[in-house]
């Protein structure tokens, strides 16, 4: 079983709760939905727009601890810009594509 962990950040005298997941964990449909803080319904609407990619069938797919932040990251982005599945599995590819560049122009300097 997977331990996740709890904290409270404060910032700004908000409270907030994060989650330290194991990138190297596994969860099934219902465990990762949890880990995610949505439905499982919301998930399988990620994989319907390729936002997370599985190999098999959702309800048999075992999601990694680092699925996790890429679901987390969309949801931020569908909330904060009010924005389709669509249009965040585009963001997700452009943000992911600018961090390869990053990598790619440190490993020239």
């Amino acid at each position: 079983m997977t331990t996740i962990h709890y904290r409270e950040i404060v910032y700004d005298g908000h409270t907030f709760s994060a989650e330290v997941v194991d990138e190297q964990s596994t969860f099934d449909l219902q465990q990762f939905a949890q880990a995610c803080g949505q439905s499982p319904d919301w998930i399988l609407q990620l994989i319907e727009y390729d936002i997370l990619s599985v190999e098999n069938t959702p309800e048999a797919h075992q999601f990694m601890g680092e699925d996790v932040a890429r679901a987390r990251k969309a949801y931020r982005l569908q909330r904060d810009f009010d924005a389709s599945l669509a249009a965040v599995a585009v963001m997700l590819d452009l943000i992911d594509e600018v961090q390869q560049l990053r990598k790619q122009l440190k490993h020239f300097h």
